[in-house]
């Protein structure tokens, strides 16, 4: 059964099952990733995102994928969706289609709508980190699924020139990224904050009208500029919080401000156990929740992350991370003994190492833990 979530003179969005169908009612300039009809063209007149698979598991699936090859499963899609390959750029995704999320925002004569389906959980990274997969000259896809992925369909209902379009991919790239700081998303590759996912896709449509006057800035400082960044914002974050459950309020845990550091909820417990007496760490072992969704202690979490940060990118010396971060960590273990007045003995009976800096935070709990019911 199709659901149309809009409708507009140029284009029709509509929903069905599996499959998110942008049909563009007249020509545009379509900018995209997709395999077979990607690149800047004007011959496109069906964006699609679609499930492909399921995030976890779906194995048989993904081999299908590769026998096809890339412009197999191309064509594979299109037949069942009744279009024109040639005709079609296509995104696919593990995410849920019904978690698709839409934003749309204008000025003057300017709209644009943003639909996103995303995902973080199984490859976000940072640009830069390092990668495992090389393409040879074969050019032989990567044989193993990821589970994660956030792609954008974006429809602008104004012609742009082409140079406004390739800058609209990079509004629309910071877009994302902005909206997965503001969550505070970790890369699952390095100690660096996520930027998106390995696999991340995208179409931009813009229609073709000699009667007006193309657009010529995508940036920041434009009003279009403005508002592909918001939309792509804001139908990112939504996307997350439906798809991920990922939203600002469950963002505040430990386990959230310092997973990038190692820092993880299989290994809490007993770094616990080894710091506390029996009797302190079976009543911790029950109250672990309230003791990672502190707000006090996930604001000091937070701060030596920070720090730790600025030691990494060289914006503070090495020779003060050890006295810096020890303050962070004095602040977090006053914090969750809920005796902010106890700060001088918690600096003074703290210690960090500089190989072992994730060790001061296991301190500052046990310590906390220990001051609040003494």
């Amino acid at each position: 059964m199709k659901e149309t979530l809009d409708r507009q003179t140029d284009y029709t969005l509509k929903r069905e099952g599996r499959y998110l169908v942008a049909e563009l009612r007249r020509p545009h300039q379509v900018l995209s990733t997709s395999t077979c009809s990607g690149g800047l063209t004007g011959r496109v007149r069906f964006l699609v995102n679609h499930q492909s698979c399921e995030g976890q598991g779906h194995l048989d699936r993904f081999e299908r994928m590769i026998e096809l090859g890339e412009e197999g499963y191309h064509r594979h899609v299109c037949k069942e969706l009744g279009l024109e390959p040639e005709a079609v750029a296509l995104m696919g995704t593990a995410a849920n289609m019904n978690y698709a999320a839409r934003a749309v925002e204008t000025f003057a004569e300017l709209r644009v709508c943003a639909v996103v389906t995303a995902g973080v959980e199984g490859n976000a990274g940072c640009a830069g980190d390092p990668a495992d997969w090389h393409e040879t000259e074969s050019g032989e896809m990567e044989r193993h699924p990821h589970d994660g992925t956030i792609n954008t369909m974006l429809l602008i209902n104004w012609p742009v020139t082409p140079g406004a379009m390739a800058r609209a991919v990079v509004t629309m790239t910071e877009g994302k990224s902005a909206a997965l700081q503001e969550l505070a998303v970790s890369s699952l590759y390095s100690r660096d904050l996520a930027t998106g996912t390995g696999t991340d896709q995208y179409c931009i449509a813009a229609p073709i009208d000699e009667a007006k006057r193309p657009k010529a800035r995508t940036g920041h400082h434009a009003k279009l500029g403005e508002l592909i960044g918001r939309t792509v914002r804001k139908a990112t974050l939504e996307a997350l919080r439906w798809q991920n459950g990922l939203e600002a309020s469950s963002t505040r845990s430990l386990y959230h401000a310092l997973k990038r550091f190692d820092f993880k909820a299989d290994r809490f417990p007993p770094a616990m156990e080894n710091r506390l007496t029996q009797d302190e760490f079976a009543l911790l072992d029950k109250n672990i929740p309230s003791v990672i969704n502190d707000p006090g202690v996930s604001a000091a979490a937070y701060a030596y992350a920070a720090v730790w940060d600025r030691v990494r990118h060289g914006t503070l010396s090495p020779e003060l991370a050890a006295p810096l971060l020890r303050q962070q960590a004095a602040v977090l273990a006053s914090s969750l003994a809920a005796k902010p007045e106890a700060w001088p003995v918690c600096y003074e009976q703290l210690a960090v190492h500089e190989d072992a800096l994730l060790d001061a935070v296991y301190d500052a709990i046990a310590l906390g833990w220990r001051l609040k019911w003494t």
